[in-house]
């Protein structure tokens, strides 16, 4: 990475900046821009992509630095990961890190749960590193919502790009030895290792076999300009530094062992993958590589910190460090919140409590905002809730409410949206309910209804032509919805009402 690369993509940062002003749901410069093309048709007129490599079982900090497997930061073997946390580096120009990305949640090992984690904000209480089969449990194909399906739901592109793939016989087996047909580019011998538990879409039906690509097919797309919106990149077993090359690495002049030889493979690899996608226009266009690493080694507490680097035009920049606590679900809430998706609310186990006493729901987890500069990450969507006077049917004998909800933020909300009510009086009984009643987000056992899009009012503010409408609760719009209740006594009816943008109930 040069001097003169990191002067022009900081000219372009300020450019940026300026462009920002005005009404932040309008003019934020998403990542992935062309997510909001599908809402508005007022969208940048450039939009860039989001790379996530995925990188191998180290800590950024741990409190021997020297255990083994050794940590990330100040270690000799990673001179350029090292570069990229240092402030004033050239290479640390546009990079934004984390001090405090911790596990998933507790005994969220090995590795395979971590990376169905990143993909679906659970592990579904399935902690092996086998391949993808009925047998083994890990196959969850009963409709789990996962980043994926809803990318294609909503038309944005993805591409997973799998390294040694190609030497497999198909995406959801692993394949491993030292017979490649040819060297790998990143170490110059012929060992291969591509590990199916390192592939997050190989655990899920409608994924598993597509958009799937040998790595080499990234730097075709790269030149073309035909990576997806969304792009995953999952380095062998050697390039994502898991395992050392049979004889060690030598890296830089220095001859590396063990796991400092993991390390060493692994930084090399960042090292060449890295400056070839800043170099394209999938990045400079507003993009972003997030580098993300799988599990905390050795213990699952605060003093174990995972890396998560992000490099983009967007970054805060300078090696900015940040301290708000992070997780994967906080990756997925991000993209979630780019793209305009509705936050997965898959079930987390009840033993997989976080280190704080709490789950890391997609919902109400930190997103990657401090990453960025304020307002490129778009905020969730907050709602008002009015409730109008509770009449009786005469017909049915219930109690009818009509409720207001209305969007008062900057962002557009997908529905159905779900109006929850929360210590509902006991003389009451919600009868449009369903019978459905809340399991994942506290407070549990409280009656919702699903909320869809009528009488949408638009605030008396002009939006200017939109298209793809049918699903979104525009800023300041309201819609309604009746509530139905049984009511015997008579006596008051009473609840406190919560609106979600996710199912309550997976």
């Amino acid at each position: 990475m040069n001097q003169s690369n990191n002067s022009n993509i900081t000219n372009n940062t300020r450019e940026l900046s300026r462009a920002r002003r005005g009404k932040s749901w309008r003019n934020a410069a998403l990542l992935g821009a062309a997510a909001a093309g599908a809402l508005l048709t007022t969208q940048p007129s450039r939009a860039g992509s989001i790379f996530v490599i995925a990188m191998e079982n180290h800590n950024l900090t741990q409190p021997i630095p020297t255990n083994s497997p050794q940590q990330i930061l100040n270690n000799p073997a990673a001179p350029f990961l090292n570069s990229l946390m240092t402030p004033g580096s050239s290479n640390s120009v546009q990079v934004s890190f984390a001090t405090a990305y911790y596990n998933a949640g507790m005994k969220v090992h090995p590795s395979e749960p971590n990376y169905v984690w990143a993909e679906a904000g659970s592990d579904f209480g399935v902690h092996t590193d086998a391949d993808p089969r009925a047998t083994n449990g890990n196959t969850f194909f009963d409709n789990s919502i996962h980043l994926a399906a809803q990318l294609d739901a909503a038309g944005i592109s993805w591409k997973n790009y799998q390294e040694d793939v190609q030497l497999s016989v198909s995406p959801t087996n692993s394949a491993s030895g030292t017979n490649a047909p040819v060297a790998n580019p990143f170490y110059g011998t012929t060992q291969y290792n591509y590990a199916v538990k390192h592939n997050p879409f190989a655990f899920f039906a409608d994924s598993a076999a597509k958009n799937v690509y040998a790595l080499s097919q990234l730097f075709s797309d790269l030149t073309n300009e035909t990576t997806g919106s969304y792009n995953w990149i999952t380095p062998n077993q050697f390039d994502d530094a898991h395992s050392a090359l049979n004889g060690g690495f030598t890296y830089q002049g220095t001859q590396f062992a063990g796991d400092q030889a993991s390390i060493a493979q692994g930084d090399n690899f960042l090292s060449i993958i890295v400056p070839e996608i800043m170099a394209s226009k999938a990045y400079q266009d507003n993009g972003a590589i997030i580098i993300w690493w799988d599990e905390s080694e050795d213990g699952d507490t605060t003093n174990f910190a995972i890396p998560e680097i992000v490099i983009s035009p967007l970054a805060k920049g300078n090696a900015y460090a940040s301290t708000v606590v992070m997780n994967h679900s906080s990756d997925i809430k991000t993209w979630e919140e780019v793209f305009g998706l509705s936050f997965i609310n898959n079930s987390i186990p009840i033993t997989e409590t976080n280190n704080f006493g709490g789950f890391n729901n997609v919902a109400t987890v930190n997103d990657l905002s401090d990453l960025f500069m304020t307002g490129v990450i778009p905020s969730p969507a907050t709602f008002s809730v009015t409730s109008g006077r509770i009449e009786t049917n005469p017909r049915t004998g219930r109690a009818i409410q009509r409720v207001e909800i209305k969007n008062t933020s900057d962002t557009p909300a997908h529905v159905p949206l779900f109006l929850v009510l929360d210590n509902l009086s006991s003389n009451a009984t919600l009868v449009n309910s369903g019978g459905l009643k809340t399991t994942i987000l506290a407070p549990v056992s409280s009656p919702y209804v699903s909320v869809s899009l009528n009488n949408r009012g638009f605030g008396g503010l002009e939006f200017g032509p939109v298209a793809n409408l049918e699903n979104i609760l525009l800023p300041y719009q309201s819609t309604t919805v009746t509530l139905e209740f049984l009511n015997p006594s008579g006596d008051a009816i009473t609840y406190t009402p919560r609106v979600l943008s996710v199912t309550p109930t997976p």
